[in-house]
């Protein structure tokens, strides 16, 4: 009995050590050096720039086309509040023009047709 034991152990010991990772679904490092959230398995890059920010599309490691995505990016800058369209542009970006961010900023982010849902995406600027 005391044998069976052991190896039973000694296989649930061999198992777990040679279990492989689940990885998530590709990488959540920045490619343009901003921040990162991922929603519904899609990673959005929040690119902040000097009339508003860029949002790119990844999923699983490949560039996800903005065409047909649209929606609001909701600003606020400490107790000031603005809100902007966001607009597919070339390849895999959304713009939203026409807003300052500030370092501190809160952002959302509610994104129509993503994969045929709406999302929401929370960032906050460092």
């Amino acid at each position: 009995m005391k044998t069976k034991q052991l190896l039973i152990a000694a296989l649930l010991g061999i198992g777990a050590l040679t279990t492989n990772v689940a990885m998530a679904h590709g990488s959540a490092a920045p490619r343009h050096g901003g921040i990162v959230q991922e929603v519904n398995d899609v990673n959005f890059e929040l690119v902040v720039e000097a009339d508003g920010a860029t949002i790119y599309l990844v999923d699983h490691d490949d560039d996800m086309p903005s065409k047909g995505i649209s929606g609001k990016l909701t600003v606020l800058n400490g107790a000031q509040k603005s809100e902007v369209d966001i607009k597919a542009a070339d390849g895999n970006k959304l713009r939203a023009t026409g807003v300052k961010i500030a370092k501190g900023a809160k952002l959302v982010a509610l994104l129509n047709n993503v994969e045929g849902k709406t999302v929401t995406v929370r960032f906050t600027v460092k």
